[in-house]
């Protein structure tokens, strides 16, 4: 399996949802106010989405390219995680 030139990009995201999500729980366990554990959990969130979505936006782009013209089932397999 070869690696995309967006894939350190990616790694990159989810590296800093996966510091977002620490934070998170370490709050919960000090006892911090739910609004600022709410921000937090909504940063883990976006960081996750944007991660998927440039993951799914380079599997169009790249992947896709050598499918037979009128193949839509990798395009159909990866749109369901949208």
């Amino acid at each position: 399996m070869t690696e995309h030139t967006s894939h350190p990009k990616i790694v990159a995201r989810l590296k800093r949802a996966n510091g977002h999500l620490a934070s998170v729980i370490d709050m919960i366990e000090h006892g911090r106010p739910c609004t600022e554990i709410a921000q937090q959990m909504h940063a883990v969130e976006k960081a996750i989405t944007n991660a998927k979505r440039a993951l799914i936006h380079d599997h169009i782009d790249h992947c896709l390219d050598s499918a037979e013209p009128g193949d839509t089932t990798g395009f159909k397999e990866i749109t369901r995680y949208l």
